[in-house]
């Protein structure tokens, strides 16, 4: 049965959109700013916002280390609609400054923001303001007693590591139910793929919390996309996740685009698409579901006659960010082309000298290389027009 979480709201005040986590809401992808902000950043950081907002992003965290950071932070959340999380360790006053700008959620460490008094003094401010809160165990950093109670060194078929992480969160949760507040959801992770699933089963079974789930420290792009793709598709398509972040070495764009495919991916196994011993759950994978480009490409090989790499690099920002359901093949060659992806709305391929772009496996437009950008752009929004049209009729 899929985890059935109670629903939140994160944001939704002043200027900034209004987020729902949870119950049937569709996963909320999210992903976190990869550099120091400073003043001098803000504009073209709202602009990169803008561009991270139009590939599916509904949610963006930053690092909070100190009060300068908070109100770089607290000035940008007061130039954007998206929803802007502050991550917090150590002192529980950075958390209380960026509440007094418009941050839609704050995330606590249970293992270092220190006593009972200080989360009720977040949570107090929390609650005046409508933030949410995030209660996020790591299990590099647990609480010391935990640590000792649960050394790394146990054996792993004893659940220590998922043990220690979900009595963590469900300590804080105690707190936060004693204190009368609600509008929180929990994550628990851990650079260990099973760590990762275990802690999260378990704790589905126990809250109805919503859970944000991801892989700590996953690696840089391939290897973090395999790990967390291992860890996280089996929860989504089991309904466990109402938002989920790919933590990788690399863009917070390839985040973006990773978890989108990390969500299809489990959309299709809940539907039952790949395998006949899991029992499709249609709620599940409508809340994985979202609008938007599948991209299918060649690997490319030495036939290859057009350098999908380079154009799939300048592209696939672009693709992302288009809100209709149709499929863009970028091809090799004539071999891959138009014959491999003939059922896709758009394809491109070169042959020799020349680039080749195609409908459903027909030709429409054969151009020079130094052309292939100009003509794809006009062709895509030819296909989108169609696209709409036929949404209309």
């Amino acid at each position: 049965m899929p985890h059935i979480s109670k629903t939140i709201k994160i944001g939704g005040f002043d200027h900034v959109n209004a987020v729902t986590i949870g119950g049937d809401s569709l996963v909320v992808i999210q992903t976190m700013w990869k550099d120091r902000l400073s003043f001098a950043d803000l504009d073209s950081a709202a602009r990169r916002i803008e561009g991270l907002s139009g590939m599916g992003c509904g949610l963006l965290r930053f690092a909070v280390p100190d009060l300068a950071a908070a109100e770089a932070v607290g000035r940008l959340a007061d130039m954007v609609s998206m929803p802007l999380a502050a991550d917090i360790h150590f002192d529980y006053k950075i958390a209380l400054r960026c509440m007094d700008f418009p941050i839609a959620k704050i995330r606590i460490n249970p293992g270092n923001i220190g006593g009972r008094e200080k989360v009720r003094a977040v949570l107090e401010k929390a609650a005046e303001k409508g933030a949410a809160i995030r209660i996020g165990v790591n299990a590099g950093s647990l609480p010391q007693d935990l640590r000792d109670k649960f050394p790394p060194q146990s054996s792993r078929r004893d659940n220590s590591v998922a043990n220690a992480l979900v009595e963590a969160a469900e300590r804080e949760l105690a707190i936060f139910n004693e204190f009368g507040f609600t509008n929180v959801l929990v994550s628990m992770k851990a650079s260990g793929i099973a760590d990762t699933i275990k802690a999260n089963r378990i704790l589905a079974r126990r809250t109805a919390a919503p859970l944000h789930i991801g892989v700590t420290e996953a690696g840089p792009l391939v290897a973090g996309i395999a790990r967390s793709s291992a860890a996280l598709v089996p929860l989504l398509a089991e309904g466990i996740g109402d938002t989920l972040r790919v933590s990788l070495s690399d863009s917070m764009e390839n985040e973006v685009i990773a978890a989108r495919e990390i969500a299809g991916a489990a959309a299709e196994i809940a539907a039952g698409s790949f395998t006949d011993h899991l029992s499709g759950e249609a709620g599940t994978a409508a809340r994985l579901q979202r609008n938007g480009v599948r991209v299918i490409s060649c690997p490319r090989c030495g036939r290859y006659g057009f350098d999908t790499h380079g154009f799939s690099s300048r592209w696939l920002p672009r693709l992302y960010a288009l809100d209709r359901k149709i499929s863009v093949a970028i091809m090799g060659c004539e071999v891959n082309g138009p014959q491999e992806a003939c059922h896709a709305d758009l394809g491109i391929t070169g042959s020799g000298d020349k680039v080749l772009i195609f409908r459903h496996g027909e030709v429409v437009r054969i151009v020079a290389a130094a052309e292939a950008d100009e003509a794809f752009a006009r062709e895509l929004e030819q296909t989108l027009r169609g696209v709409q049209m036929n949404e209309r009729d």
